[in-house]
């Protein structure tokens, strides 16, 4: 089965973030796809809500990394745009808060601070920060403070700095690790704290049983709701 279209407590897990998105406002998704791109994009089509305009957006190189993926919508958004991932889940109060704190100038970035919560720290995308600054990015890092929540308000200068990491890369290929580290290298990257606020990656059968488990006990933050007033551009990837 295709990842975004496992069923996560009987629904799929791309309807909860398309759900958040419509809760906060967004009216416009752009949703990147590779891989079987035909099939996914008609099922996900069935689940858009009333009031919401999604585009599907093809990348024909969807084996590489997920920087790629972001690079293949360059020319289809007007920064600044939201980026989120398709297999995170997340409360919506985190994509409101990162709206309402993001500086445009910078690449904003959700982070997570509650540690001890992570359910698998080794495997996650560990932040460093220096006030408000992320200064370092990789799941390799032994100093860190944060974690990264694949949620980002992104300006149009962060496909610069993809592009560089991808003509850097072996095979013309990037990840969005490898731009962040880019840009926050030339301070351009900040860090805002979703605070108490729960999201989560889903990338294991182990990480799925906990989802499930956490959306239980939180059934009332992920209702359907419709969208409300246009925020701007959302790109999945």
């Amino acid at each position: 089965m295709l990842k975004p279209l496992v069923p996560v407590t009987g629904r799929p897990l791309i309807s909860y973030t398309i759900d958040a998105l419509a809760q906060a406002g967004i009216t416009k998704i752009n949703a990147v796809v590779g891989f079987e791109s035909e099939r996914l994009s008609a099922a996900v089509s069935r689940l858009i809500p009333a009031g919401i305009e999604m585009r599907f957006i093809p990348n024909a190189e969807w084996q590489k990394s997920n920087g790629i993926s972001v690079l293949a919508a360059k020319e289809h958004i007007t920064p600044p745009f939201l980026l989120t991932m398709s297999d995170h889940l997340f409360e919506v109060a985190i994509v409101d808060l990162l709206i309402k704190a993001a500086d445009v100038s910078f690449l904003n970035l959700a982070i997570d601070k509650k540690l001890r919560s992570i359910f698998d720290l080794a495997d996650a995308m560990k932040i460093q920060t220096r006030g408000d600054q992320v200064v370092a990015i990789g799941k390799d890092l032994e100093n860190y403070d944060a974690i990264d929540t694949g949620i980002f308000v992104c300006p149009g200068r962060f496909f610069d700095y993809l592009e560089k990491a991808k003509s850097r890369g072996r095979g013309s290929d990037c990840s969005l690790a490898d731009g962040v580290r880019l840009m926050a290298a030339e301070g351009g990257v900040r860090g805002i704290d979703i605070g108490e606020a729960w999201w989560q990656d889903v990338d294991t059968p182990e990480m799925l049983a906990d989802v499930e488990k956490q959306l239980r006990s939180r059934r009332d933050r992920f209702a359907i709701a419709s969208a409300g007033s246009k925020r701007g551009d959302s790109t999945e990837n």
